[in-house]
């Protein structure tokens, strides 16, 4: 079975083969500022299952480490990978079709984590 999921405008969309994968709210900084929220809650996904099945994504690299995939014409950040697991796309799970599915089971980076959350 199948996921999708893309943009908020409907221009990049992506599929991914169900399965069960972590996920996690990110609280970093950089997860902050690229998306202008609290967090950013994210699936982690092998690379293998996924794939982007209309329009290209524009590319940022947010770090050296870091490169963040998002649609050009609305904004919505799809994706990021990092060089330390290139075998695996971090993809935002409110950008899936049906966010229910996927809770985050937990909170990294909570030594930058806003106070008021």
């Amino acid at each position: 079975m199948k996921l999708e999921g893309g943009c908020f405008c409907g221009s990049v969309r992506y599929r991914i083969r169900e399965d069960d994968y972590p996920s996690a709210n990110c609280h970093c900084t950089m997860c902050r500022r690229t998306s202008a929220a609290a967090y950013v809650s994210w699936l982690v996904v092998p690379t293998k299952n996924f794939d982007y099945i209309e329009g290209e994504p524009e590319v940022l690299q947010s770090s050296s480490h870091g490169t963040r995939y998002f649609c050009v014409s609305c904004g919505t950040p799809i994706a990021c990978v990092l060089a330390e697991h290139p075998d695996v796309i971090d993809v935002t799970i409110c950008s899936l079709d049906d966010p229910g599915r996927y809770p985050p089971q937990n909170n990294i980076y909570t030594d930058t984590q806003l106070p008021w959350i």
